[in-house]
C-alpha cells in the first residue's frame, strides 16, 4: 500500500463487493476466486466495511497481510478469515494467492432456521476472528472442497439466479467453519454462556450497535429489552463477563480506534461525530480505555504499520 491505508479520505469506505456500492437491505450470496478481484488492485484491498453482510476469506495457498479494525496479523495458508458485518478490514496478498471470498447476507442464510445452524452462525460471527490449519488436516481439506463445489455451482447457468444448493453448500461451510473455531478456542475461557440467554444477549448487542452513536443510557437498553438495569447486567456478565456499561464502553473504543487509524480528522472532529460534545472529555474517557490519548494512540498505530510493513517486506531477489 502507499502509504498509510487510512489517510487517504475522510470517511470509511463501504461496499458490497469490494470496488462496488452497497446498497441497503441488499439480500446477497456471492463467491470468487481471490485473484479475480485482487489481481486488478495489485494484490491489495484497501481498509473497507460492508454493511450487513458477512464475509469469510479462505486461503488455501499463499500468504496475507490482514488488517481487521486496530489489529494487524499476518495469515498463512490454510486460514479463515471471518468477518462480521462494519468491521474494518484490508488485505496485502502474495501474487497469485489461492482462494475464495464468501460473501453473504444473514437473512438470506438464515430465513427460516432457529436451530443449530443458527446457533452456529451467531457464534461464528460474533467477532472478527484468523482461523489457522495444516494443510493435511482432513478439515481443511474438506473446507477448501466445499469452498470450491460452492463456486463451481455459483458458476453454473442457474446457480447465482437461486439454485437451492448454493444454499445447502453454504450452510454446509458455515456449519464446518463454526465447528473448526470452536475447535480452536476450546483452550481459552469460555465463560458462562446460558443457551437461554443467547438470544436475548443477541437483541443486547443488535440494539447496541444501532445506538451506540447516541449514548443511550444503560435504563433504555433495559426497558427495551423488557429487563431491570440489574437484569440487564446479570445477562451480560454470564454471557460475556462484563458489564453492560463495560460492553458499552468497548464498543464506543473501538469505534474511536476505527476512526482514529482509518479517517483523516482532527481527533476533536471525531469525538463530535462519536457523540461526544466535549472533546477534552472524549480524550480522557479514550486515555482511560487505552493509556494513550488520542494523537499518541493514531501516531502509535501508525508506526507500528511502518515495522509491520518493512519486516513483511520479501527479501530481494537472488539475496
Amino acid at each position: 500500500m502507499a502509504g498509510p491505508p487510512w489517510a487517504g479520505g475522510r470517511h470509511i469506505p463501504s461496499f458490497a463487493l469490494y470496488g462496488e456500492a452497497a446498497s441497503l437491505g441488499q439480500e446477497l450470496l456471492h463467491i470468487e476466486e481471490v485473484q479475480s478481484r485482487s489481481r486488478l488492485y495489485h494484490w491489495e484491498i484497501q481498509p473497507h466495511t460492508h454493511q450487513g453482510l458477512y464475509q469469510v476469506l479462505w486461503l488455501w495457498r499463499g500468504q496475507a497481510e490482514v488488517l481487521l479494525d486496530e489489529h494487524r496479523s499476518a495469515a498463512q495458508a490454510p486460514a479463515a478469515i471471518v468477518l462480521p458485518p462494519s468491521v474494518v478490514h484490508g488485505f496485502r496478498f502474495t501474487p497469485e494467492t489461492d482462494g475464495r471470498v464468501l460473501t453473504l447476507s444473514a437473512r438470506w442464510l438464515l430465513e427460516g432456521e432457529t436451530g443449530a445452524l443458527g446457533t452456529a452462525f451467531q457464534e461464528l460471527f460474533a467477532a472478527p476472528r484468523l482461523l489457522h490449519f495444516w494443510a493435511e488436516e482432513a478439515v481443511a481439506q474438506r473446507l477448501d472442497a466445499l469452498f470450491r463445489e460452492l463456486t463451481h455451482e455459483f458458476q453454473w447457468p442457474t446457480g447465482a439466479g437461486g439454485s437451492p444448493v448454493l444454499g445447502w453448500l453454504a450452510r454446509a461451510l458455515v456449519w464446518r467453519l463454526a465447528q473448526a473455531s470452536a475447535q480452536q478456542r476450546q483452550a481459552a475461557p469460555a465463560g458462562t454462556r446460558a443457551h437461554q440467554h443467547q438470544a436475548l444477549f443477541t437483541r443486547f448487542l443488535l440494539l447496541l450497535e444501532q445506538h451506540f452513536l447516541e449514548h443511550w443510557p444503560l435504563q433504555r437498553y433495559a426497558e427495551r429489552l423488557g429487563l431491570s438495569l440489574q437484569r440487564l447486567n446479570r445477562l451480560t456478565r454470564s454471557a460475556s463477563g462484563r458489564s453492560a456499561l463495560e460492553l458499552v464502553h468497548e464498543r464506543l473504543t473501538r469505534e474511536a480506534c476505527r476512526r482514529l487509524l482509518y479517517i483523516a480528522a482532527p481527533a476533536a472532529s471525531l469525538a463530535l461525530e462519536l457523540g461526544f460534545d466535549d472533546p477534552a472529555y472524549f480524550s480522557r474517557f479514550f486515555k482511560r480505555r487505552t493509556g494513550q490519548s488520542p494523537q499518541q494512540y493514531r501516531q502509535a498505530q501508525r508506526q507500528a504499520v511502518q515495522v509491520v510493513r518493512t519486516v513483511a517486506q520479501p527479501p530481494p531477489a537472488g539475496g
